[in-house]
C-alpha cells in the first residue's frame, strides 16, 4: 500500500524527503553526508550512537492499561528500578496519557526533521508466528541497522505492506523529564495493546531490536502459546537434529553459535513453537570487542558493505590520521562495540530460511553461565527441577573493570537468560520450556565459560578451546553415553549437579572443580557464597514455583 505518514500525525511532509526501504548504499551516503559516519577498509559502515552506548532498561516503561495490565509482571508499586537493587522485573508502568506525551513529542521531533527513513521487515521466519513491522527513524545508521535485523520482505510484500506493528524512533530527540514516569534524557515505552513503541533521547541501535523481542515476549505466549527465547541455535545439516543455546551478553553464545560444522539458525532471538524452532531475526548483533579474525574468521568475515559498526575506532597512521582499519581492542567509546549484518553474510554458516527442518525440536538445551567464583563445573546436566530452577534465575557473573564500583565477582541474574525483555512472569516461560523439553526429550545442560582451577584473580577462563570440545561431545553423543557408563559421573553437594568425569579433549582435572582448585576449603567456602546468593536470588519466586523444584532444583546445602 502507498505509504501515508500523515496517517500517523506526522506533518510537513511536504518538505521532507522520505528514503522508504532505501537500499544500502543510498542509505551510507545519508548517513556520511549528515550523520558523521565513515565506512571502514572492510566496507563496513561505522557509526557512534552518542551518549548511549547501550540499552538503557532503567528508562523502559510499558503502558499501564485494563487491556494488558493483568498478563504484565509488574515492578512492585512504588518501586523504580534505579533504586530497588534487589529487583529483577524489568517492567515499570506508564500511564496511556503519559506514553500519548511521549508519543507526541516523538512525533513532532520527526515531523521537524528533513528526512526520514521508514524501514519495513517482519519479525519471526514461520509465517504462523509473523508480525509486520514499521519503523520511522530520523536516522539513517538506524534504518540499517533495522533492515540487517528484520526478516526482509519481497518487492510484492512491499506492495501490500500493512504494519501489525509501529515504532517512532525518535532517539535523536532527548525526552522531557517534566512528563510522567520520564526521569533521564532516555525514555523508551512500549504499548501492548495499540502496538507501539516510542523511542526518546537514545541514539543506540540496539533499543530497536529489543523493543521488538520485548513485543514477541508478550504475544507468543498469550496468542499461540510459543516460547520466545533469548537464545541461538544451530543445527545439524546431516541428522537436523538441534541446539539452542542460552546465555547472557558475554558467556559465548554467539562465539559458540559460530560452528562451521553446523548450520546456523540464528544467534540471539527464537521462538519454539509447535514444528520446530525458528529465528525472530533477520541478522546478527554481534560484539566486536577484541574480534580475532583466526578465532571467530564467519563473524569476521560477514563484517563487510551492508554491515553497521557501532561505537569502535580506527588505528592512525604515524600522522594521526584515521586509517580506517578498525582497533578491535579499543574500549575509549565503550566496552560494548558492535556490528549489526544481515544472516546472509554468514554465508558459509547460514541456514536460510532461518528455520529449523520441520519436525527437528532441540535435541539439546544449553544454559551457557559466566561463573567469575570458579565453583561451577565446566559442564554438568540438569534434571527437569534444575532446568526450572537455573533458567528462572538467569545466573552470570560480572567481573572486576566492567562497571565503576565492582571491585570482585558480583552474582548477576537475569530471569530466563533474558529477563530485560520479559513480559510475563518468569515462571511463565519456565514452564513453557520445561513443558517442551520433556515432550520432546531434550537434554538440558549448564555450561560455564567463565572461570575453572579457582575464582578470578587466582583461577583462569577457560580455554575457548576446550568449551568447544565440550560442545562437540554433547553434539555427537559421546558425553551422554559416557555418562551412562559406571563412574560416568557424579553428583556434587553443593549444587547437586551432574557432572561427567571424562569428556574428549578436556583436561579430567578441569571437570571437578573442588579437585582443581589449590585449596579445597577455599572452595567450599566459595561455594559456599555462591549457594547462598541463588538462594537469595531465588527468593522472590517462592510460592511461585512447585516447592520441589526449590529443594531439588537449587543448592542442596
Amino acid at each position: 500500500m502507498p505509504l501515508d505518514l500523515a496517517a500517523y500525525g506526522i506533518k510537513n511532509l511536504e518538505t521532507k524527503t522520505i528514503f522508504h526501504n532505501a537500499p544500502a548504499a543510498v542509505l551510507y551516503e545519508q548517513a556520511i553526508l549528515h550523520e558523521g559516519a565513515k565506512v571502514s577498509d572492510m566496507g563496513a559502515l561505522v557509526a557512534y550512537s552518542g551518549k548511549y552506548c547501550g540499552r538503557s532498561p532503567k528508562d523502559k516503561r510499558i503502558v499501564y492499561s485494563e487491556g494488558s495490565k493483568d498478563d504484565v509482571w509488574w515492578l512492585p508499586e512504588g518501586a523504580h528500578l534505579r533504586d530497588t537493587k534487589g529487583s529483577v522485573s524489568p517492567n515499570q508502568p506508564i500511564s496511556e496519557e503519559g506514553f500519548a506525551a511521549n508519543k507526541k513529542i516523538a512525533i513532532e521531533f520527526l515531523s521537524s526533521c528533513d528526512r526520514l527513513y521508514v524501514t519495513d521487515g517482519i519479525i519471526g521466519w514461520e509465517e504462523k508466528c509473523w508480525r509486520k513491522v514499521r519503523i520511522i527513524s530520523s536516522l539513517a545508521y538506524h534504518a540499517i541497522f533495522m533492515k540487517n535485523m528484520m526478516k526482509r520482505i519481497t518487492e510484492e510484500e512491499k506492495e501490500a505492506f500493512v504494519p501489525d506493528f509501529l515504532m517512532y524512533n525518535a532517539g535523536a530527540q532527548t525526552a522531557d523529564q517534566s512528563v510522567e514516569s520520564v526521569c533521564n534524557d532516555a525514555s523508551v515505552n512500549l504499548s501492548l495493546d495499540t502496538k507501539e513503541q516510542v523511542v526518546l533521547g537514545s541514539m543506540y541501535a540496539g533499543e530497536q531490536k529489543k523493543g521488538l523481542l520485548t513485543y514477541a515476549m508478550y504475544y507468543l505466549p498469550k496468542e499461540y502459546n510459543f516460547l520466545p527465547m533469548h537464545c541461538s541455535c544451530t543445527e545439524d545439516p546431516t541428522t537436523k537434529k538441534c541446539t539452542i543455546f542460552f546465555g547472557l551478553s558475554g558467556t559465548g553464545k554467539t562465539t559458540l553459535s559460530a560452528d562451521p560444522r553446523r548450520e546456523l539458525i540464528g544467534d540471539d532471538e527464537h521462538i519454539w513453537h509447535d514444528t520446530g524452532v525458528c529465528c525472530i531475526e533477520g541478522g546478527a548483533y554481534a560484539k566486536v570487542i577484541d574480534l580475532d579474525a583466526e578465532k571467530e574468521p564467519d563473524i569476521y568475515k560477514a563484517i563487510r558493505f551492508g554491515s553497521i559498526l557501532e561505537n569502535v575506532k580506527f588505528i592512525k597512521d604515524k600522522k594521526g590520521e584515521d586509517t580506517r582499519t578498525v582497533d578491535w581492542h579499543d574500549t575509549s567509546i565503550t566496552l560494548n562495540t558492535r556490528s549489526s549484518f544481515p544472516i546472509e553474510h554468514m554465508d558459509r554458516l547460514a541456514k536460510i530460511p532461518c528455520c529449523t527442518t520441520p519436525g527437528s525440536h532441540p535435541e539439546h538445551v544449553v544454559f551457557l553461565t559466566y561463573d567469575a567464583f570458579g565453583v561451577l563445573p565446566p559442564v554438568s546436566r540438569l534434571n527437569r527441577q534444575q532446568q526450572q530452577y537455573y533458567f528462572a534465575l538467569g545466573f552470570t557473573s560480572k567481573v572486576a573493570g566492567t562497571e565503576v564500583g565492582i571491585t570482585e565477582p558480583k552474582a548477576t541474574f537475569s530471569p530466563c537468560f533474558g529477563g530485560p525483555f520479559l513480559i510475563w512472569h518468569p515462571s511463565v516461560y519456565a514452564k513453557l520450556l520445561a513443558d517442551l523439553v520433556e515432550k520432546h526429550g531434550s537434554n538440558v545442560w549448564l555450561i560455564n565459560t567463565g572461570f575453572v582451577q579457582g575464582a578470578y584473580g587466582e583461577g583462569h577462563r577457560i580455554h575457548l578451546k576446550h568449551t568447544r570440545s565440550i560442545v562437540d561431545a554433547i553434539h555427537d553423543g559421546s558425553l551422554v553415553e559416557s555418562m551412562k557408563k559406571e563412574g560416568g559421573s557424579i553428583h556434587d553437594k553443593f549444587f547437586g549437579l551432574e557432572i561427567p568425569t571424562a569428556v574428549k579433549n578436556v583436561p579430567s582435572e578441569l571437570l571437578i572443580p573442588r579437585n582443581s582448585w589449590k585449596s579445597q576449603e577455599a572452595y567450599d567456602a566459595k561455594a559456599t557464597q555462591l549457594c547462598e546468593l541463588f538462594k537469595k536470588g531465588f527468593k522472590q519466586y517462592e510460592g511461585v514455583f512447585p516447592d520441589v523444584v526449590i529443594a531439588k532444583g537449587g543448592p542442596q546445602i
